[in-house]
């Protein structure tokens, strides 16, 4: 079972946003989405969270169309972490989180046992138990970032997109942000994430999905995607390779030589 894209396409202020685009994710993998500003990347995490309808194409969830499943089961199904996301300033961080259960609940019902365990596990997961009663106008970004994936997190959906996670995070929450990913993956979610570091996707992704321009110019393991070719011709960019304790990274290095 898996989400997947067929044939996307999207328009937006009269340019293809996206061109025939193809993606699929599946339960218990780390789905990575790259390529140079402007590719499509957010565009596609959006259809893919059915919070933008594609000019062409559809996207089916585990074998049902996005009409048939209904809004409602999308809700917890699917957990979507914005890039910049933003919250009431006086509103305390759990309320916050907290917020991450309503698909779960009844209209104005008042959250129960299992609701209190997702919000407190959530915060756990994201090192932001600390400041669970602060307000969220005091949070540091990158305090309000972790408390955002949080509140993602505190859905418990089998799905998790997140755009630019990484964002406003310093290297040590950067590398906690991902292994979480990965752990959360490990427990059997299917995770998209937008990414710009290269030697990151390398290293915490399973699959690579690289866009530019619109078009799917590769999609498989980081080996596969990140090939010299292509980070010159898509990236414009040559890098350097290595490993450290069995694991391979990939370090951009300069630009590309230009041809004489």
């Amino acid at each position: 079972m898996a989400i997947t894209a067929s044939e996307i396409s999207v328009m937006l202020g009269g340019r293809p946003v996206l061109q025939q685009v193809d993606a699929q994710i599946s339960p218990g993998e780390v789905l990575g989405l790259i390529g140079p500003n402007g590719a499509g990347k957010t565009t596609l995490l959006r259809v893919l969270a059915a919070l933008l309808t594609p000019d062409q194409g559809r996207v089916d969830h585990d074998g049902a169309s996005l009409r048939e499943l209904g809004r409602g089961s999308l809700a917890r199904r699917v957990a979507f972490l914005a890039q910049g996301g933003e919250a009431p300033a006086s509103l305390s961080v759990e309320a916050l989180v907290g917020l991450g259960r309503l698909p779960h609940r009844r209209p104005f019902a008042r959250a129960g046992e299992a609701d209190r365990r997702a919000v407190a596990r959530a915060l756990t997961l994201c090192d932001a138990t600390g400041f669970a009663a602060r307000a969220v106008g005091t949070l540091s970004g990158g305090e309000r970032h972790r408390v955002l994936l949080a509140r993602a997190l505190a859905v418990e959906a089998p799905y998790l997109l997140a755009d630019e996670p990484l964002a406003g995070l310093d290297p040590q929450h950067q590398l906690d942000t991902l292994q979480l990913l990965r752990r959360i993956s490990g427990e059997g979610t299917g995770v998209v994430v937008v990414l710009h570091d290269l030697t990151l996707a390398a290293r915490f992704c399973d699959r690579l999905l690289l866009l530019d321009r619109g078009q799917r110019i590769a999609d498989g393991s980081p080996v596969e995607v990140l090939d010299d070719n292509r980070l010159a011709e898509v990236f414009g960019i040559h890098a350097l390779r290595g490993s450290h304790a069995g694991e391979p990274f990939i370090l951009p290095w300069g630009r590309k030589l230009a041809r004489s």
